[in-house]
């Protein structure tokens, strides 16, 4: 150190300044990145490394398995802790990085904070095309990492080592800002990362970061509760904003006190617990009853930090042409969605002040009363699906009813893609708030068992990540189990084996198609399709494990699975075809010409579909 300056590779000036950055949690002040995920390889090990090894005591690493996963951890991370502290992923160039772009996008489309560095190829460009290098050329600027920009909120390639100093405070505001939240990106050249540079002592100060909480204008406000003043059937949509600004509980004290249901969205479910009075359930495609017959029949619909996506308004046919929408979210192009009445803030501040600016006014009693009598509805469907039979294979339902009612009310589900969301949306009846992750704005197939790696960091004791997987979907990504094994972080797994890609192929089936290329059965093979045998493959990564026989079999495995010392793993066969109805309708692509019978009588249906779709911008 030389009077004001600190002379550091950049390498080392980077994760020196990690250390430094705070925030606050829960009324404690804590590290604001809890640690790395990191796989070292040619363009991260020998500079990006040496810094990290020194600092192990604040800022821990952990070995991942795969790149992608790895990102998905610290998505899992984030979610747990509703974006108030996050995790950082390493790779190396070339296929290191190329990894982390799916697990870019997840994040993105989920608008959750990740800070993910890759190595580059050298700025000087002397020894190149390195190892790994793909070259474009027509654009020498041009590496593999140039991907990430279309999947991230922050991108920036680093080339000279002072270029650190106004990008990481820029990447670390954008993945915390409310509004713009989603992935940083950047790009760490090579021979960049030795080279060292005297920074300015106070770029190495501590930091307190504290998360905005934007309020409305008062003028949208004002439009707002005339809008909401004039409605007969109002509904109000809880979506992940909810939970990220630590609204749950202004919003269900809100809505119990106006009279207005409650139905949650993929992201936001956990907002209420399912016996909250105010609750109505899940609402969309994989939603309820009764929150889609309330969607239905709603005048005015207020969107509480959701984006709205087809899974959440039915392709936009879930609602009346006429309904008028109050879109309520930190992010300006979130609340302006089909011509919604924009009232663009942090859903806390925004719904405290709506409500203030209500006065005495309440909906009909009778809406409240109708919706829950419809709820009551839905909960008996639930249980007459949930309820054990005598058939050869239990289905998800079941399954679903077992484990939620084994999980202690700290215990978090986590799951992605595949047949088991919607089971588990429309299913699950939440305990506690914030314990329920679904990720399904990107639908990433091998989220589940790394993001229960992350929940399990988070998580430190407060309950337990259970994990429900489907047979497909562990065959994409299982690796990081045995980082849970090896970090000691314990998840309890849930695998259901149905023979394949079961949901995507009542899909295939409900538009026409016959089975083809999803279940096991209907694949191309040179031998007889046979059934993985989950329990011993969990064993070889160090996992404890069973197979069950069946739902009585399930039951006293989950009860043995609580005194486990490490992760668990507990797989069952579950039938292929079974599922729970509730759902919306959904536009999707069907051939407009076909011989077939079925696909034209799909295709006629989608277009009825179509004719109800509300048509917005």
């Amino acid at each position: 150190m030389t009077g004001r300056t600190v002379r550091l590779t950049m390498a080392q000036a980077l994760v020196r300044w990690l250390c430094a950055q705070e925030t606050e949690v829960d009324g404690r002040r804590v590290p604001l990145f809890a640690g790395v995920f990191a796989i070292f390889g040619h363009g991260n090990v020998t500079c990006l490394s040496e810094a990290l090894e020194g600092v192990q005591d604040r800022l821990p690493t952990w070995r991942g398995q795969n790149e992608q996963s790895m990102a998905l951890a610290a998505m899992g991370f984030a979610k747990a802790q509703r974006r108030r502290q996050l995790m950082v992923a390493t790779s190396s160039i070339g296929p290191g990085a190329t990894n982390m772009v799916t697990a870019a996008a997840a994040a993105h489309a989920n608008r959750l904070p990740v800070l993910l560095l890759s190595g580059d190829s050298f700025a000087s460009r002397v020894p190149d095309p390195v190892m790994q290098q793909v070259e474009h050329y027509g654009n020498p600027t041009a590496t593999v990492n140039d991907a990430f920009r279309a999947v991230t909120r922050y991108w920036d390639r680093i080339a000279l080592p002072e270029q650190i100093i106004g990008s990481l405070p820029q990447a670390v505001a954008t993945m915390l800002d409310p509004a713009d939240c989603g992935p940083a990106f950047l790009g760490l050249c090579q021979d960049t990362q030795e080279k060292a540079y005297d920074y300015p002592a106070e770029f190495f100060a501590t930091r307190l970061w504290e998360i905005p909480r934007p309020r409305p204008d008062r003028r949208a406000v004002v439009r707002g509760v005339e809008v909401l003043k004039g409605a007969k059937a109002p509904l109000l949509i809880a979506g992940g904003g909810v939970r990220y600004s630590g609204a749950s509980e202004a919003v269900a004290e809100f809505a119990a006190r106006r009279g207005i249901p409650v139905v949650e969205t993929i992201a936001g479910k956990g907002t209420l617990t399912h016996d909250h009075p105010a609750h109505a359930g899940p609402i969309g495609i994989v939603g309820s009853t009764s929150a889609n017959a309330l969607a239905a029949e709603a005048d005015v619909v207020v969107a509480v930090g959701t984006r709205l996506m087809d899974f959440t308004t039915g392709s936009w046919t879930a609602f009346r042409p006429e309904a008028r929408f109050i879109g309520i979210n930190a992010a300006r192009w979130d609340a302006m969605k089909h011509s919604t009445l924009p009232v663009v803030g942090d859903a806390l501040e925004t719904v405290q002040e709506l409500d203030a600016a209500l006065g005495d006014w309440a909906a009909p009693a009778t809406h409240m009363e109708r919706a829950k009598s419809l709820f009551a509805e839905w909960n008996a469907l639930l249980d007459r699906h949930q309820a054990p039979t005598n058939a050869e294979r239990p289905t998800y339902a079941q399954v679903v009813a077992i484990v939620n009612r084994w999980a202690s009310p700290r215990d978090t589900v986590v799951t992605a893609a595949g047949g088991i969301p919607g089971e588990v949306m429309k299913g699950w009846r939440v305990k506690d708030p914030n314990t329920f992750d679904l990720e399904f704005g990107f639908s990433t197939m091998g989220y589940e068992i790394a993001a229960g790696w992350g929940h399990a960091l988070a998580k430190q004791g407060d309950g337990m990540p259970i994990v429900m997987i489907g047979d497909g979907t562990y065959m994409m990504m299982n690796s990081d189990i045995y980082s849970t094994v090896l970090s000691g972080h314990k998840l309890v797994i849930v695998v259901c084996d149905n023979g394949g890609f079961a949901v995507i192929n009542r899909l295939q089936q409900f538009k026409g198609v016959p089975g083809f290329n999803n279940l096991l059965k209907d694949c191309r093979t040179a031998v007889e399709p046979f059934p993985v045998d989950f329990a011993a493959h969990a064993r070889a990564m160090g996992a404890e494990s069973r197979h069950c026989e069946g739902l009585a079999d399930l039951q006293a495995a989950l009860g043995w699975a609580r005194g486990t010392d490490r992760t668990t793993v507990l797989s069952i066969r579950t039938d292929a075809y079974a599922w729970v109805p509730g759902d919306a309708d959904w536009d999707v692509g069907v051939p407009e010409v076909s011989e077939r019978p079925a696909v034209q009588e799909a295709r006629a249906a989608q277009d009825a579909i179509r004719r109800k779709q509300r048509v917005g911008v």
